[in-house]
């Protein structure tokens, strides 16, 4: 979920800013997830989707990109149990977690894509999953390009390391780019839905892509 920066919030916040911080102070899920021990509300989108999509079995080998702080990871690592693996991926740090590789670094980089390659150890991938988000720049033109460019390396890095009939999850902001985003998503999966956990703020142009079955 990092690649997102927080650069400048203690300047004198907008309007909206200040909205943010309402919601997120009062927020249900981030309460929740303090109680129940979560890295971020993120947590609860992710438990949302893999009831209704069924994404995360033990044993599996899961790849999650965008980690940081690593609330995905979070759920991952304990659906995979001690005979599967979580390989993470920020370029943000991210504490330990049980059954969870972690590797710091770009994954869009050569570099970091090659260390991502040697954790597999040569074994499958079941499952990629990304909750990233670009650095935002305030100008809603280069902000969905930012996004629509990192989901599509996302989905090069899924084609590239998925075994057959494996699944991908991915975060979208609707806008430019979007329709023909799921249209690239369809090509390579039998099955491609749209999901909006409960969890995602309903003003949010965030909606999550569940690809089933790689061909």
């Amino acid at each position: 979920m990092a690649i997102f920066s927080f650069s400048g919030f203690f300047m004198a916040r907008s309007k909206s800013s200040n909205r943010w911080l309402d919601e997120h102070v009062n927020d249900p899920y981030v309460k929740k997830a303090q109680v129940d021990g979560y890295r971020a509300r993120a947590a609860y989108k992710l438990i949302e989707l893999n009831e209704k999509d069924k994404l995360i079995r033990p044993g599996m080998l899961v790849v999650d990109l965008g980690s940081a702080p690593g609330s995905w990871s979070q759920i991952a690592g304990r659906l995979v149990g001690v005979k599967g693996r979580v390989i993470a991926s920020d370029i943000l740090p991210m504490d330990s977690l049980e059954h969870v590789d972690f590797i710091q670094g770009d994954f869009t980089e050569e570099s970091v894509f090659n260390q991502i390659v040697e954790a597999l150890k040569g074994k499958p991938v079941d499952l990629v999953i990304s909750d990233m988000a670009p650095n935002i720049s305030g100008v809603d033109v280069a902000d969905q390009a930012a996004s629509i460019y990192l989901v599509e390396l996302a989905l090069d890095m899924a084609r590239s390391i998925l075994k057959p009939k494996g699944d991908f999850v991915v975060k979208v902001f609707q806008g430019e780019g979007f329709d023909d985003y799921v249209k690239a998503v369809r090509t390579s999966f039998e099955k491609v839905v749209i999901r909006k956990p409960d969890a995602s703020r309903p003003r949010s142009r965030e909606v999550y892509i569940v690809g089933k079955g790689f061909r």
